[in-house]
């Protein structure tokens, strides 16, 4: 009996070293296969076994949506509204393009220079040559001629897309004044083998001049068509 039970835990070892072979032999392969030598693809099974749960919250992970827009990112530069700043630039520029600009920047020079002349001495704040009012005319055009321009170029965007408009617009007229042209040139050639009002008329009266004429001059019908 004892021999027995030594001999069946022999099997039984023996049977658990091959199956550990085999699944050596399984991970060495697989680590090849993968370019990973063996002892690699043993760390990778442990720590894959190991780290079972931190991959599953690494694939729980939120993902981007992309039907979602992005969320605008932070800037130190100062934000505005550019067609907000457009209007205003056209409605500067539209004022700048008037009479009433010229007439007022006419008096607020004549103002200025009258009052640093004519004015005391204390009260003068920009003396001859009027430096302080040729830096504010040069500042006002400083400021002036990029706001003209760009009304100018928004503008011409307008422009450009009411050009587009128009074209299209040409080009869908063209086309059914050519459909009409074509549908009234087959229509006249189809009335021209459409018997008329006028014709059918001419042609009762030619029937009734005949039937007049034989009822005049039977015998000489007769004796013609002998």
């Amino acid at each position: 009996m004892g021999t027995e039970r030594g001999r069946g835990e022999q099997g039984r070892e023996r049977r658990r070293e091959q199956i550990r072979e085999r699944r050596e032999q399984a991970r060495s392969h697989a680590g090849r296969e993968h370019g990973q030598p063996a002892d690699t693809a043993d760390r990778a099974a442990e720590r894959a076994g190991k780290s079972g749960p931190a991959g599953a919250s690494a694939l729980a992970r939120p993902r981007v949506r992309l039907d979602l827009p992005r969320a605008p990112r932070r800037s130190l530069l100062p934000e505005y509204d550019p067609e907000a700043f457009g209007r205003l630039s056209e409605r500067v520029a539209r004022f700048l393009g008037t009479g009433r600009f010229i007439v007022w920047m006419t008096l607020v020079i004549i103002v200025w220079v009258l009052w640093n002349v004519f004015a005391p001495d204390d009260l003068r704040f920009d003396e001859y040559p009027f430096i302080f009012l040729t830096l504010m005319l040069s500042l006002q055009a400083s400021y002036a001629a990029p706001l003209i321009l760009l009304a100018q170029n928004r503008q011409d965007d307008r422009d450009r897309v009411t050009h587009e408009q128009d074209r299209k617009q040409n080009e869908r007229s063209i086309a059914d004044t050519e459909y009409l042209t074509r549908e009234i040139a087959a229509l006249r050639m189809g009335l021209g083998e459409v018997a008329t009002r006028d014709w059918i008329r001419s042609e009762f009266q030619d029937l009734i001049k005949e039937m007049d004429e034989r009822r005049l001059f039977p015998a000489e019908r007769d004796e013609g068509d002998r």
